[in-house]
């Protein structure tokens, strides 16, 4: 339930109100920016909201329950924070929305109706419809620890505590040229051995796709340079002289935590959990049950 300020309240009730909406948008690299379908700039909040951005509404609902509520904004890419480039790069993917009921004559009387999330997007004659989601949908989405083989954490996070700094685990490069979609060669990289950045990590630090974070499927040399395949992503291609940032990658073994990193004191996951085979088999004349860790 929206919680309205008294002076907000107070204004509904008059016969004749002056108030508008207004959007701060929040990326998930931590940039913001606001727009509002007044035609004058107001601060709401401490952001600045733009007038002149063709933002209209569709036609909302709030469930009771878990549903998961759904409506449509819809504006004109005519704002320095909406480029299309940026849309078709996903740099909008999951980012949340706050809506803003304002008194544009006294802005800092203003009340929270919804927050919500980024949805599909789709551009259309200079324009992009976004569908933004309650909440509610990241009940959707797994949350919690899976007792699994593989690790759960990520390189260098808290869980995992390898120093990602440490030499050797980190580089950087520059694009030389695409070789393919998603694959491109790459310098910089010539003192790695190849498979040495398969499931790592890539930050794009110039270009296009700069602030992006990708993962990298295969690694390979090519003489002095490297060759890297990126898990396929929508939107426009690096160019060459775009430079980036790796990290070593990791596949989640516990074999790969102890041979490449010696981190397996660290390890997330269970390695030792026996698998379906060997829960459900029959036991048999020749099985040696002597204690022995299931894996390498």
């Amino acid at each position: 339930m929206t919680d309205y300020p008294s002076p907000l309240k107070a204004h509904l009730l008059r016969d004749c109100t002056t108030v508008c909406h207004a959007w701060r948008l929040t990326r998930r690299d931590g940039n913001i920016s606001g727009y509002t379908d007044h035609d004058l700039a107001l601060e709401i909040d401490g952001t600045i909201c733009e007038p002149g951005s063709g933002f209209t509404g569709s036609e909302a609902q709030k469930s009771l329950g878990f549903g998961i509520d759904t409506l449509d904004i819809e504006g004109a890419l005519s704002s320095a924070g909406l480029v299309e480039e940026e849309i078709e790069a996903g740099l909008l993917d999951d980012a949340i929305v706050e809506m803003f009921l304002v008194n544009w004559r006294s802005p800092g009387d203003f009340a929270l109706v919804r927050k919500t999330t980024i949805g599909t997007i789709t551009l259309r004659d200079g324009a992009f419809i976004a569908e933004l989601k309650s909440r509610m949908h990241t009940l959707d989405q797994p949350n919690a620890r899976y007792l699994t083989r593989a690790c759960g954490a990520e390189l260098g996070d808290s869980r995992c505590g390898f120093d990602v700094e440490t030499s050797g685990f980190a580089g950087a490069g520059e694009v030389v040229g695409e070789i393919a979609p998603d694959a491109y060669r790459v310098s910089g990289l010539g003192g790695f051995e190849a498979d040495w950045f398969t499931h790592g990590v890539l930050t794009w630090t110039s270009g296009p796709r700069n602030g992006r974070v990708e993962r990298i499927a295969d690694h390979r040399r090519q003489g002095e340079d490297a060759l890297l395949y990126l898990v396929p992503v929508e939107g426009v291609q690096p160019e060459p002289g775009d430079t980036f940032s790796i990290l070593a990658g990791c596949d989640k073994s516990f074999a790969s935590c102890r041979q490449k990193f010696t981190n397996q004191t660290r390890f997330r996951g269970f390695p030792h959990l026996p698998g379906n085979d060997s829960a459900y088999a029959y036991v048999s004349d020749g099985l040696v049950f002597d204690g022995e860790p299931l894996v390498p």
